[in-house]
């Protein structure tokens, strides 16, 4: 430590020091530095009082993705300051991390403990906004270490919404120790009621972890008498994951839903709100060689509607797979390999209407075995595959469940030619790169599946039990083109064209097709997510995928399914892109125009407009919004503002749900951001456009 002044007087017995006019103290391992009038200090107890004390004390950076940042130390400042070896008692003390004259904040207390490098303690503390009180803390305390970990309480959450009326919460946070905490707080909405929610979190071990959240809603509902609609709930999510003795590995992801009016009326986004499902699963999992070994607990519950019980619940009580990838049986000139897919496991199925034993038996084997011939660039893959699958039930004509064993067995035969791709390269515009090679990529297969039973007998579960018999053909076409910078070697996709089509020999799949409903199996979800099988056909629709990229911060999606039986474009979806330094835009089209029966129509469009940072300076603006041309509402809308000074930043976000006859609500949040600090509002730091 170094110690100037303009009169310093030492006592070489007593170690005290005494020192007046322009005192400046300095730690640089500490990163002190402290002016005073006068100060008093005892080199050997490390004793001291400064007078008319000012100066800086770094705190250890704390920046994370959404906490806006500065480089600027802690500025204090009081009239008496005791330092006590490790440590300052700051009297009538005003702190700061702004550019001083005039600073934004400042937070003053009679009474402030600092230790430099592990926290600050107010008491009796006032936040001030240029000189405007706005809040007063009994106790606050900021730590300055790297990680910290203390608990206490969080500040409120104070607000209104036209829905849930006024808006008061409150939360504690509790940090037991390095490897677990929990947050523990309630939500007071006078029109609708209370609310709690629960979170923890902990790393036990090197290799485990688990992150759980539970909320409830005791909502009063809304309406009056008879009509009142209450939309209360629960939700529960819980993540985790082991390192177990032996190689293996566990893994869990519980989501419960009470309700899917619950989570439309009450969650916060968008993207949350409109997701009608929710999978469960724990797992443990080990591999060795090309082989692994699952085994799993699944639920998958699927919300078709807001009406209670309306549920499609999928369990799978266990779930045992043992499968490989490619595994090498013959190394010779024509080699051979093995790709192994079996499972064991006890289903059941539940909805309404309909409901399968508790758990049903379903053993699945599905060895197969490829090759791979070559001739002057030209690529064969033959495959050759056996299904075995026994079911411990079967579906009646009549759609009921019948308790008689059913046996499917499956004959596969597959044939993968890739003839050499053809390219070329051209002398491309300085925009694109010093060089462009063009190339096409034709593909043919081939793919015969016979031997199945009535596929109306199958019970369906999964994926797994949409396997028909099948005689089909698929030509697919790739085009790529590719820049090159000769200076740096960089290449880059800038352009790729996917088109791929099958033709079905068969077009009844051995008769499992049903004239005038909506068919879905094995082979038509691997070529489209879209249902197109309503009546037989020969050709199914051209998929096309377009994907530009002519700069590395520009980027155009289209894909769509052209149907040559209606004569139209059925779906399709665009996406545009665009980034700059601190510009960003993002929209969407997507539109659904087959029938009914096969895929409710859609006509939306999303976009997202962004200009500035969470750590730039001055004005930041966001727009986000959707919009849904059937019904010709915008269904969400998100406006944002946010200045940032050099030490803070002001937000204001307003929100607007339109989820049909369930939600109809504006939002108005704000947020004070107190640079290296946090957040003070009731608009969430991950709640933000920036």
């Amino acid at each position: 430590m170094v110690l100037t002044a303009d009169q310093i007087d030492y006592n070489e017995q007593t170690h005290q020091a005494e020192a007046r006019g322009n005192v400046h103290f300095s730690h640089p391992g500490r990163k002190e530095d402290i002016y005073a009038s006068s100060f008093k200090y005892n080199l050997d107890t490390e004793i001291g009082t400064f007078f008319n004390v000012r100066g800086t004390v770094a705190s250890a950076g704390q920046a994370g993705p959404r906490l806006l940042t500065t480089t600027e130390p802690f500025y204090f400042e009081g009239e008496v300051a005791h330092k006590m070896r490790d440590r300052y008692v700051v009297f009538q003390c005003q702190v700061t991390n702004c550019k001083r004259p005039g600073p934004w904040w400042t937070l003053s207390s009679p009474h402030t403990t600092v230790v430099p490098g592990r926290y600050a303690l107010m008491r009796r503390s006032v936040f001030r906004l240029k000189k405007v009180p706005l809040f007063y803390a009994p106790a606050y305390y900021k730590s300055l270490e790297r990680a910290p970990r203390s608990s206490g309480f969080l500040t409120p959450n104070i607000g209104n919404s036209s829905r849930r009326g006024r808006v008061l919460g409150e939360t504690f946070f509790w940090a037991p120790s390095r490897s677990y905490d929990m947050t523990l707080g309630g939500t007071y909405f006078s029109q609708r009621g209370f609310a709690h929610q629960i979170t923890g979190r902990g790393r036990p071990t090197p290799g485990s972890f688990f992150d759980a959240f539970w909320y409830n809603m005791n909502d009063r509902g809304i309406g009056a008498g008879e009509s009142r609609r209450r939309q209360g709930g629960r939700l529960f999510n819980l993540n985790g994951g082991a390192q177990l003795p032996w190689g293996f590995r566990g893994v869990a992801s519980v989501n419960y839903l009470s309700s899917l009016e619950f989570r439309l009326a009450f969650t916060e986004t968008l993207n949350e709100a409109i997701f009608s499902e929710a999978h469960s699963v724990g797992y443990v999992t080990r591999s060795f060689s090309s082989f692994f070994l699952n085994a799993a607990l699944v639920r998958h519950e699927n919300f078709q509607t807001t009406q209670k019980d309306d549920t499609i619940v999928i369990r799978k009580l266990p779930s045992i797979e043992l499968a490989s990838r490619e595994h090498p049986l013959w190394r010779g000139r024509l080699p051979l390999y093995l790709t192994l897919d079996s499972s064991l496991e006890l289903l059941g199925r539940r909805q309404p209407g309909f409901e399968t034993r508790r758990l049903a038996e379903r053993l699945d084997l599905f060895p197969r075995l490829s090759t791979r011939l070559q001739w002057k660039g030209f690529h064969l893959t033959p495959v050759f595959g056996w299904r075995e699958t026994y079911y411990g039930e079967q579906l009646r004509p009549d759609g009921t469940v019948s308790g008689e064993n059913l046996r499917r067995s499956a004959r596969e035969v597959s044939l993968e030619l890739a003839p050499p791709p053809l390219g070329r390269v051209f002398r491309g515009p300085r925009l694109l790169g010093d060089r462009v090679k063009h190339v096409i990529e034709p593909r043919l297969s081939y793919r015969y599946v016979a031997g199945l039973p009535d596929f109306r007998r199958i019970l369906r579960f999964d994926e797994r039990d949409l396997l028909t018999n099948t005689n089909e053909v698929e030509i697919s076409l790739v085009q790529r083109l590719y820049g090159k910078r000769i200076e740096t070697g960089e290449v880059r996709e800038l352009m790729s064209l996917e088109i791929w089509q099958r033709r079905y020999l068969d077009p009844r799949f051995g008769g499992a097709l049903v004239e005038g409903d909506r068919n879905v199996f094995a082979s038509t979800i691997g070529l489209t997510p879209f249902a197109f099988a309503d009546s037989a056909r020969s050709y199914s629709p051209v998929v096309t995928v377009l994907r530009l990229q002519p700069r590395y911060n520009y980027a155009l999606e289209w894909r769509n399914d052209y149907d040559p039986q209606r004569g139209k474009v059925v779906n399709s979806g665009l996406t545009v892109d665009a980034n700059t330094a601190n510009f960003n835009v993002s929209i969407g089209h997507y539109a659904v125009r087959s029938l009914r029966l096969l895929t409710p129509p859609s006509n939306q469009m999303r976009a997202m407009i962004r200009y500035g940072s969470i750590n730039k300076r001055g004005w930041n603006l966001g727009f986000s919004t959707v919009y849904d041309y059937r019904q010709a509402i915008m269904q969400y809308a998100n406006s944002h503002v946010t200045y940032n000074t050099d030490c803070c930043g002001f937000s204001l976000e307003w929100r607007r749900f339109a989820l049909g006859s369930t939600r109809n609500e504006n939002q108005f949040r704000l947020a004070l951001s107190i640079a290296n600090v946090g957040s003070f509002g009731n608009l969430k730091k991950q709640e933000k456009m920036f």
